[in-house]
């Protein structure tokens, strides 16, 4: 649970002395070490004098303001949160260690979270941690030495650590079958919605120098009085900001809408300005490259699509060969069948004529009856390969009707090819793509792919459908957090409750409406006046 430290000892000092690496090769070189491609998410960060501080990339490590003689330590830490955890985490490494960090802020109360929400995060990290829940294995007492609560919570109500165990179970057992990304995936999705999560908080001061602080997070910028982190007084979501400067100490934000006021602010400390900047440009960056890997993604799909129709052309090849072949063969079968039982129709003609030739003498006698022993033997063996020729032409018939069936199919797979979707599945606010992606329309010998309207209305249908699944699965969840809520509402010791539960209790009962995740009204302005607040 702890961040991933990198202390530098003598093999370290060596290379950022001699080989005078920069910020960049360190960082690297721990990415390599962890096999992580999603880079962008992560940075180092340092401790001097009493104020942390991020490794920069393009800057020689031994230039930064860090000790030339005592061993520094740098914190491989997430620098910048994804507004959607589920869509913008792809490796499983980069997930973990989201929930790592994320676990530790919350149990460090760096991240406010209701006592409710809290018992269902830690049945997910149990999850996690044990996998299925086993009565025969998990038995009372076996989370005794986990920290799995924040302190806050626990002490806010007159229960027992056995108590909350069984609460904690009680949920865990629910989550049988999710494996230990799944499971930290669902902590994700669930921790993003809260109200500090992601946040980065600067104090700052207005222009008439009442204290504030700046909030930055992949949403956006957000005001906050320092009494209540948890809802912002105005919010400037990133696509609504069309210029962010600052000069010296002062910082400004100039909103896309131009019938919006700018906002002014100061700062006490430069950095602070420089980091908004960073932040933003950043962001940009992020979301270029989910573009890009969406892109890919659509490229190796229409690549595996391509694959797949040359191989149902082939299968559509051997189809029709396979039934020419046996259409052929069924033919003379048949030929020979008929040729047969003429024979055998003649054999017996020839039958017929011996026994009416009279013989007269006991010789010629026997030898006729010999001659009329071998005909009848000559004419049943006629008539068995007739009846066997007339079997295997019957069989020869099946056999083309499969073949036939077979190429029926063969075609049918390749429609079903051609007419598929030529994009990997959507989710309701996909990723913008950049305007140098070309559109895709591959044409081979026989094969289009193109988007139709049946697609999009199929797709439509899909995401709908997903749609009302989230919002079930999202109402039955909160049910059984206000169930719990409910349950536990009794133990709670109201003169413990800190100033973030009041908050959180009044935003609860206005129905959640302040969140930093719904849209704020900015207060509209006859011209471009800076914002008070």
């Amino acid at each position: 649970m702890r961040s991933l430290c990198v202390t530098l000892g003598y093999a370290l000092q060596y290379l950022l002395e001699h080989m005078k690496w920069k910020g960049k090769d360190l960082f690297d070189l721990v990415c390599r070490t962890l096999g992580l491609r999603e880079t962008w998410f992560f940075g180092l960060q340092y401790t001097i004098k009493d104020t942390v501080a991020w490794l920069k990339m393009d800057k020689k490590v031994l230039d930064h303001d860090v000790s030339k003689e005592e061993p520094v330590t740098f914190h491989f830490l997430a620098k910048f949160y994804p507004e959607n955890a589920e869509e913008e985490l792809v490796q499983e490494i980069t997930q973990h260690l989201f929930f790592l960090q994320v676990k530790k802020q919350i149990l460090d109360e760096k991240i406010y979270c209701p006592p409710e929400a809290s018992v269902l995060l830690a049945s997910y990290a149990v999850q996690a941690k044990y996998g299925d829940y086993d009565p025969s294995v998990h038995k009372r007492g076996f989370l005794a030495q986990e920290e799995l609560l924040p302190k806050r919570v626990i002490n806010l109500y007159q229960m027992t650590p056995e108590m909350w165990e069984e609460r904690i179970t009680a949920w865990y057992a629910e989550h049988r079958g999710r494996a230990r990304d799944e499971a930290e995936m669902e902590y994700l999705k669930i921790a993003q919605d809260l109200e500090m999560y992601g946040v980065n908080y600067f104090a700052i001061r207005n222009k008439k120098g009442t204290e504030l602080l700046l909030g930055v997070d992949a949403l956006g910028l957000h005001i906050y009085d320092p009494e209540n982190r948890l809802t912002p007084k105005i919010s400037f979501p990133w696509n609504e900001i069309r210029n962010i400067s600052y000069s010296d100490k002062e910082f400004t934000i100039k909103p896309l809408d131009k019938k919006i006021d700018v906002f002014k602010f100061n700062s006490s400390k430069l950095r602070v300005n420089k980091l908004m900047e960073r932040q933003r440009l950043a962001r940009e960056k992020q979301m270029r490259e989910e573009a890009e890997r969406t892109r890919d993604e659509l490229e190796r799909r229409l690549l595996q699509m391509k694959e797949e129709a040359t191989m149902a052309n082939e299968a559509l090849m051997r189809s029709e060969e396979t039934a020419d072949l046996l259409a052929e063969k069924a033919q003379i079968t048949e030929e020979e069948a008929k040729l047969l039982a003429q024979k055998a129709a003649e054999a017996e003609q020839e039958m017929q004529r011996i026994k009416a030739t009279a013989i007269r003498t006991e010789e010629e006698k026997r030898l006729m009856e010999q001659k009329v022993l071998e005909a009848e033997v000559l004419a049943l063996k006629m008539a068995e390969e007739s009846e066997r020729r007339a079997k295997e032409a019957d069989q020869l018939k099946q056999d083309l009707q499969e073949a036939r069936e077979a190429e029926r199919r063969a075609k049918q797979k390749l429609l079903e090819i051609a007419t598929k979707p030529t994009y990997p599945p959507m989710n309701p606010i996909p990723a913008p793509l950049p305007p140098d992606i070309p559109s895709f329309n591959i044409i081979g010998d026989s094969l289009s792919f193109d988007f139709k309207d049946t697609d999009m209305k199929r797709l439509s249908m899909e995401i709908e459908k997903e749609k009302v699944e989230y919002m079930e699965k999202s109402k039955h969840l909160q049910e059984q957090l206000n169930e719990l809520k409910t349950e536990i509402e009794a133990l709670k010791l109201k003169e413990r409750e800190t100033a973030l539960d009041i908050l959180h209790n009044e935003n609860s009962d206005r129905g959640g409406s302040s969140s930093k995740h719904n849209t704020i009204k900015k207060p509209q302005a006859q011209g471009r006046r800076p914002i008070c607040i």
